[in-house]
């Protein structure tokens, strides 16, 4: 029992930290660079739309669906590619050059939609609640197939709330993009920095850099809800502690957008197959 608390003691300090940490970084990066802009592609590069630069123009109110950008990066010659590794969604990420061109609320609602109802969530939610049976978080659930069963629906729970609170409902009230804009060149130090930041910092549908309150008060209004089926979970460290969770889930989730089209390149090398042109960068290609 003792050690059960001491662990318990130890994972709320290090939430403390955590929320400390991504506090700091919301103020450092947003003093480093509070409106530049990301590095755009030059206007002669073809879009990631993949329409060539003699393409027609898209007739009037059609730009959400002929928009750059839409598709994921890490797309090949066969079409999207919707999953990094197989597990993770990658419905929101974006190119560079969709930034400016909003989503409506409807398409804000239909990504959350996709990365919450997508079959690898499943996984990830049994995957959480075998941890969670197995280290016996929330005794009050009970252990057996009953108590996997209430953590299962409680984890995948706090995925699907926690979606849609972030790119859908606070995305459209606030009017932010929930859509990652890959950074695609750089250091690997420079673009893991970058795609964390994200966490604390994002892009008005108008293109402009803003704290990312839909992140950050989305998790938090998810881990509030997520207080009412938790049942020993309802202190200020228990929030903190879930809140920190969630937003290292979602930091962690951008370093794998960030990087799986070169992830994907090294393995096709490693292969010895050559990579469709589509998954080159454009100051890469011939």
């Amino acid at each position: 029992m003792m050690v059960h608390q001491a662990v318990q003691a130890n994972s709320r300090r290090y939430s403390y930290y955590a929320v400390i940490l991504i506090l700091f970084t919301a103020v450092s990066a947003f003093a480093q660079n509070p409106s530049t802009p990301e590095p755009q592609e030059p206007p002669h590069q073809p879009t990631s739309t993949g329409q060539p630069n003699n393409a027609p123009a898209a007739p009037a109110g059609t730009t959400e669906a002929k928009q750059p950008g839409v598709l994921a990066p890490g797309k090949t010659d066969q079409g999207e590619d919707k999953y990094i590794f197989g597990v993770l969604p990658n419905y929101r990420t974006a190119e560079m050059d969709a930034i400016g061109h909003p989503l409506t609320a409807k398409r804000k609602i239909l990504i959350a939609t996709k990365d919450s109802f997508a079959y690898p969530l499943v996984f990830i939610g049994a995957a959480y609640a075998a941890l969670y049976q197995y280290d016996d978080s929330h005794p009050e659930f009970g252990q057996g197939v009953a108590g996997y069963v209430r953590r299962f629906a409680t984890s995948y729970s706090d995925q699907v709330i926690g979606n849609f609170m972030t790119e859908g409902i606070y995305p459209s009230l606030l009017h932010q993009d929930p859509r990652y804009f890959r950074m695609a060149h750089g250091s690997v130090k420079g673009r893991a920095w970058y795609a964390i930041s994200r966490i604390v910092l994002t892009k008005s549908d108008a293109g402009h850099t803003q704290i990312n309150f839909s992140e950050l008060i989305g998790n938090g209004t998810a881990t509030a809800i997520g207080l009412s089926y938790y049942p020993d979970d309802r202190d200020a460290g228990d929030f903190l502690q879930n809140w920190a969770t969630q937003l290292g889930t979602d930091a962690l989730s951008q370093i794998g957008k960030e990087f799986w089209p070169d992830i994907k390149r090294w393995l096709r090398h490693k292969r010895g197959t050559e990579a469709p042109m589509s998954e080159v960068p454009p100051s890469n290609r011939p």
